[in-house]
């Protein structure tokens, strides 16, 4: 339950002052964290700093115009709902818009309880599912024991080591995952939460820091992979 009481953050990309202003007002009744951008290069900027569970996006920006916005969320791996909103109101407007990486679109001028409704079922359909509840307490492998209870490892070249609350917190939901790939998305949302926004490069880093702990040979893992352009997967390789 503790993920429902959490207050959405939506991305409001908006260059009619108006127009901002009555659909943050709108949206914060509702009870949303509305940050606004009047320009896609801002957007884009924004969207580097903090994390957002929705942007609405209004296709004709200056500087940087909403559909490439779009795509390039999208090409960051970014898993963000995306509303976009325009003057525009033709069949192919709306289908490139959709084939950019946009979830739905609604053309102005727009009825407001539609809006709220549709911001509403996207936040619904695109949930993330709730982190497991699985308490594992030990977990071995290859010659490593992990204990998650003293935050401990004693791992294959004998050494025993503490590992930090993030350091734990990871290695379990990648173990948790075994076998399938994790976005780094998923683990931003489930590990990071809401109030830290970790460069990409942090999350190499501590893959990198479990390969040196636990792999015979961190140079070719058997265990921790980088999935270029997705994510992390923990792989419990027999010997």
């Amino acid at each position: 339950m503790e993920n429902e009481s959490k207050r959405h953050r939506i991305l409001l990309v908006e260059d009619e002052e108006s127009l901002i202003d009555m659909i943050r007002f709108n949206l914060e009744l509702e009870g949303y964290d509305v940050t606004t951008a009047e320009d896609g290069r801002v957007a884009l900027e924004l969207s580097e700093k903090a994390r957002f569970d929705l942007c609405i996006l209004d296709i004709m920006l200056p500087k940087v115009d909403g559909i490439t916005v779009c795509k390039t969320l999208r090409l960051r791996n970014q898993r963000i709902p995306i509303l976009f909103l325009s003057a525009k109101s033709t069949g192919n407007d709306r289908v490139e818009g959709l084939r950019a990486g946009g979830d739905d679109y609604l053309t102005k001028p727009f009825n407001l309880e539609e809006l709220l409704l549709r911001v509403k079922n996207l936040l619904r359909l695109t949930r993330l599912p709730e982190p497991s509840q699985t308490k594992i307490r030990v977990y071995e492998f290859g010659g490593n024991r992990v204990d998650f209870e003293n935050f401990q490892i004693f791992n294959l070249h004998g050494e025993e080591k503490n590992l930090s609350k993030k350091e734990t917190s990871l290695l379990k939901f990648l173990i948790e995952n075994e076998g399938n790939v994790v976005s780094r998305e998923e683990i931003l949302d489930t590990v990071w939460g809401y109030d830290v926004y970790p460069t990409t490069r942090t999350i190499d880093n501590y893959i990198l820091s479990f390969r040196k702990h636990f792999e015979q040979d961190s140079k070719n893992p058997k265990y921790f992979h980088s999935v270029r352009g997705v994510g992390y997967k923990f792989i419990n390789s027999l010997p």
